[in-house]
């Protein structure tokens, strides 16, 4: 009866969740839409440069495998490293769940991916794609900065309300502490695992407490990335690999568009998108995505019809290669977007190397 009234509950605050944030979604491209001719939309769009949006689409889907890469370098199964092609077909599906389902679920779809393709614990998993998501944060906070100085803005810019300074240092600030954090806790993981276990003996009943600290065991594993010099700054490289894939993606974009705008918008353009669609929003990111690219190119004096022409055709072009290889992918793996839609960790979760 517990275990039914917990599901009702999950089910009801994804509904609420997912109802918010088509809500946002809507408000989002009214707001992009509301004075620009759809006419103009589309002649800009038939007049663009195919060979150079079909690059463009190259850069983007390349991103996807640079990643895998690069999450072979964090995530460990008793200290070796896993079969690229397993977290190939993880990241494809991750990426496409977020895609096509609701409230983000592509981080923890991939985790159930990874997890079922070779046994890696859940939280583990879980705990690289957060380190992925604190080094991408860093990564994109430099490449912003380098941006906004190459394109001539000065900090007081705004941004949608919010000034480029207060951006680059409230981000910095934040992925600066997670990594520094998450450095001290691979640095000393058992002191850090004892002050947590204490502090839910304290407050929690004995089984509730004992099982956090299971999980919690999973994700110190999944720092092990951080734990050697070597291994952090080849992740890092190929963080800046990935980010500045997208944004040649973008810059390729900008010219099949006859967009004239220097190479470093491209930097900030991706900068604000990626830290945007953090807001919630339906599957896909549609409405933040369009509104965020009308906003930054205002900046350089792109009309809104040209904008949003680059807006909806880099969107809508990215969007499907990514999403077909995650179905590919779901298919390879023997899953289905039901699994997916629930994708949580399971009580009683195998230990690393267990079978799944």
């Amino acid at each position: 009866m517990t275990s039914a009234s917990g599901t009702s509950t999950r089910a009801r605050r994804t509904n609420w969740s997912a109802l918010i944030g088509i809500l946002i979604t809507v408000v989002l491209l009214w707001w992009t839409l509301r004075d620009v001719s759809l006419r103009e939309v589309w002649v800009h769009i038939r007049g663009v440069r195919p060979w150079l949006l079909l690059l463009t689409v190259f850069l983007a889907t390349l991103s996807f495998p640079l990643r895998a890469i690069r999450w072979r370098l964090l995530l460990r199964l008793e200290g070796e490293a896993l079969p690229l092609s397993a977290l190939w077909h993880a990241v494809a599906i991750g990426f496409m769940a977020n895609n096509v389902l609701p409230v983000r679920a592509g981080e923890f779809a991939r985790a159930y991916a990874v997890r079922s393709m070779t046994g890696v614990r859940f939280t583990t998993a879980i705990a690289s794609i957060v380190v992925e998501r604190v080094l991408d944060g860093i990564t994109l906070v430099a490449l912003l900065a380098v941006g906004a100085w190459a394109g001539g803005f000065s900090a007081g810019t705004t941004i949608g309300g919010v000034t480029i300074g207060t951006l680059v240092r409230g981000a910095g600030v934040v992925f600066g502490a997670l990594l520094v954090a998450s450095l001290a806790v691979v640095r000393w993981p058992h002191v850090a695992l004892g002050t947590a276990t204490r502090a839910f003996g304290l407050v929690l009943p004995s089984r509730w407490s004992q099982r956090l600290t299971g999980h919690l065991e999973g994700l110190v594993r999944g720092l092990d990335g951080l734990r050697t010099p070597g291994r952090l700054a080849a992740v890092l490289l190929w963080s800046f690999a990935v980010w500045l894939t997208l944004a040649a993606s973008f810059w390729t974009a900008f010219l099949a568009f006859g967009i004239d705008v220097p190479g470093s918008a491209a930097l900030i353009c991706q900068a604000i998108i990626a830290f945007g669609v953090a807001i919630p929003s339906s599957p896909g990111f549609f409405g933040p995505f369009e509104a965020l690219v009308r906003v930054t190119l205002g900046l350089y004096g792109v009309a809104p019809e040209q904008a949003v022409s680059l807006a909806v055709a880099y969107h809508l072009s990215t969007f499907l290669p990514i999403t077909l290889l995650g179905m590919w992918s779901l298919s390879r793996a023997r899953l289905h977007l039901g699994q997916l839609r629930a994708a949580e960790e399971p009580s009683g979760e195998p230990a690393d190397g267990a079978p799944a």
